[in-house]
């Protein structure tokens, strides 16, 4: 009941941000949303309005916005907020684009997505605020019974028990006696009932919800018949996911085609964030390809004015999984530069897989300032674009660089898009050993979030000035 009035009080907010943009636009305040449709977009209907409203319902259900929220994060709810009203907006672009609708300025556009995204995002904080006060007072609880009694099954107790917001009554676990059974007692918890009579306890007593923590491989076909029995009399069953010793990946379960698909995987790369992530790349990358076009020119009469050969220096590179790419960047060596590659492998100043030499002489002078100022980097904008790179990500490498690794550890990087800028960039670029360079890239796939994505981006912009390690 809840989900549904939200879907309804999202289409509500959707319209009411529209409201609000239509009178930024038009400067009267007096105006309604259907007054504004009919004199500024000068439709008999609301056809187009109709549709921009059920393709926003789509998309927010899309990011995940319509189910039990109950154990999940504030932060992770407010992101795929964020992403909906992202995604919404996008459509509204693309519609001002195809349409050639006068109304959707950029200031328009600007305050529908900021309305949108404040009072989303406010009004779910504030919902998870109330029902965290009724369940506290003891309204809207979800009863829980745990089967094992192992230290993972205790863990989640305790989690449970430590967040009485959330609203789950923890009736007890279930379990058969075993040599660890004691440590129940010890830790204030106590045994409801045996495994052999977990089907009548579940007949007979309010439970909402079950957590098996049993172990998977000696209790498969017992694990079957609880989540059968389950089944049968609706209760919702969750299963915590410690099937495999799993030291950096985590799992996640689909459905697919009436298939229950569980996906190991490592990072926090996925879901609405990603899209997110996405959505930057794309947006920032077109802006600046746009706001420094001056310099893209300038530079490229420069290149070509003081050495012969091409203007841009296209390389094949590992990326994602380690898919080949072409990466553009400004040339900054002279011509044929590859082919004496071999000849200065004996001068290589860096240890492992990397090729590096501070005073290449295959550089050319302007080649310098680029590199030293990273101006020569610039066309991976148009990388960024083709979805074969991210603004922020492991450094993409050559395929001599690629053939030099020995490690399988350090081909987890190959994971994600190598990006332009990344924890290397602000730690000292090419003044840091390999070995760390491979290790920063680690640390980045496993503590990854747009938040993390941002301060980089900020880091960099002082990192570039300062020209720090550039070579």
């Amino acid at each position: 009941m809840l989900l549904a009035a939200l879907q309804i009080y999202d289409v509500a907010v959707v319209c009411l941000s529209l409201l609000l943009a239509t009178r930024v636009y038009s400067g009267d305040i007096s105006l309604s949303l259907g007054q504004v449709l009919a004199l500024r977009l000068k439709l008999s209907n609301f056809v187009l309005f109709a549709l921009f409203l059920l393709v926003c319902h789509r998309l927010l259900v899309r990011a995940g916005l319509y189910r039990s929220r109950r154990l999940s994060r504030r932060l992770d709810e407010s992101i795929d907020v964020i992403v909906g009203t992202s995604l919404c907006t996008v459509v509204m672009v693309l519609c001002s684009v195809l349409l050639r609708i006068e109304l959707l300025t950029s200031d328009f556009i600007a305050v529908f997505w900021a309305s949108s995204v404040v009072i989303l995002v406010a009004s779910r904080l504030a919902l998870r605020l109330f029902l965290a006060a009724v369940r506290m007072r003891g309204r809207n609880l979800r009863h829980v019974l745990i089967v094992g009694s192992n230290d993972r099954a205790v863990r989640f107790a305790r989690a449970l028990d430590a967040r009485p917001g959330l609203g789950y009554a923890l009736l007890g676990f279930a379990d058969e006696p075993w040599a660890g059974i004691a440590r129940l007692e010890y830790s204030g918890y106590q045994l409801v009932t045996g495994l052999a009579n977990l089907d009548e306890y579940l007949r007979t007593s309010v439970v909402d919800e079950l957590v098996i923590a049993l172990p998977v491989k000696s209790n498969y076909e017992r694990i079957q018949a609880i989540i059968s029995t389950c089944e049968e009399q609706g209760i919702v069953t969750r299963l915590l996911s410690g099937l495999f010793d799993l030291k950096m990946a985590h799992a996640t379960a689909e459905s697919f085609e009436g298939e229950t698909v569980l996906s190991v995987h490592l990072g926090r790369m996925e879901g609405g964030p990603v899209l997110a992530k996405q959505l930057l790349d794309v947006i920032v990358a077109g802006a600046l390809i746009l706001a420094l076009s001056p310099v893209f020119v300038i530079t490229a009469l420069l290149v070509k004015i003081t050495s012969p050969g091409p203007i841009f220096f296209v390389q094949e590179r590992v990326g994602m999984a380690k898919r080949r790419f072409r990466l553009y960047k400004f040339r900054t060596m002279v011509l044929d530069a590859e082919s004496g590659m071999a000849e200065l492998e004996r001068l290589n100043e860096v240890s492992g897989a990397v090729f590096k030499i501070r005073n290449d002489p295959r550089v050319t002078v302007i080649g310098r300032f680029l590199r030293k100022t990273s101006i020569d980097e610039l066309p991976q904008f148009f990388n960024v674009l083709k979805r074969d790179m991210s603004l922020v990500g492991p450094r993409r490498l050559p395929i001599r660089d690629f053939k030099g690794f020995d490690e399988d550890w350090q081909r987890r990087r190959f994971s994600v898009r190598p990006g332009i800028t990344c924890l290397w960039q602000v730690n000292g670029r090419s003044d840091i050993e390999f070995e760390e360079w491979m290790k920063l890239d680690m640390q980045y796939i496993d503590q990854w979030s747009l938040w993390l994505d941002l301060k980089i981006l900020l880091k960099t912009v002082p990192a570039v000035f300062k020209g720090l390690g550039a070579a």
